[in-house]
């Protein structure tokens, strides 16, 4: 889910705590998962209170977006993405982070509780594939025959593109648009041996949920 960065990831001496990383990461020391667990709280508790004043009493809302299925906010399920687009980027990246956060159906269940304008009516995760779960074309026949199409690319060259429209701009407007091409190029091949050793799944949570009469 988007989000803002957390502040709290840079000090005030302006040491960056999440050095190397652009997400959270099994490295990444307890501040930075405090740091954007505190964050997502914050502005997923906003975005409820801002729905809530748009609607009546009796009304819906649905909403799906990326989430985990573990406890563990540095679990590869969490969005892994990020973890080998750090690899990709091979520069100095301290000081970009992704203003994004994976939560788990508890934590959104928490915060839906605490703010206390809905009530849940479903709250469910599921699994997809990073590539939507299409057959992968990068063998030799299929090699022979290119055509300049979405199917036709490699499962990690599908994923690129997938994942450069939705987060270029912001990784442009950190490192520059000179390296986009070249950076979505490496990035394809890194996913693409990734998906050659493991089983790559997104987590998506789907929320359904209630506008009650409440006071504030």
């Amino acid at each position: 889910m988007r989000m803002q960065v957390p502040p709290a990831l840079c000090t005030k001496a302006g040491k960056h705590l999440n050095k190397g990383k652009i997400y959270i990461s099994k490295t990444s020391p307890p501040s930075v998962l405090k740091a954007y667990l505190s964050q997502f709280q914050t502005d997923f508790f906003a975005f409820l209170r801002s729905r809530a004043a748009e609607m009546v009493a009796g009304g819906g809302m649905l909403l799906s977006f990326n989430g985990r299925s573990s406890p563990d906010a540095a679990a590869e399920v969490g969005f892994h993405q990020w973890e080998l687009l750090s690899q990709a980027l091979m520069k100095k990246i301290d000081s970009f982070n992704a203003p994004y956060y994976a939560p788990s159906a508890e934590e959104v269940a928490n915060i839906v509780e605490e703010e206390g304008s809905f009530i849940i009516n479903h709250l469910q995760e599921f699994e997809i594939d990073w590539d939507g779960g299409s057959t992968d074309n990068n063998d030799d026949d299929n090699n022979n025959n290119v055509v300049n199409g979405f199917e036709n690319l490699s499962r990690g060259r599908r994923v690129a593109k997938i994942v450069r429209a939705v987060v270029e701009p912001m990784v442009e407007s950190h490192f520059g648009r000179d390296i986009m091409d070249e950076l979505f190029r490496r990035y394809g091949e890194v996913v693409d041996h990734y998906m050659s050793k493991t089983r790559a799944k997104n987590i998506n949570l789907i929320l359904s949920v209630t506008r009650i009469n409440s006071c504030y």
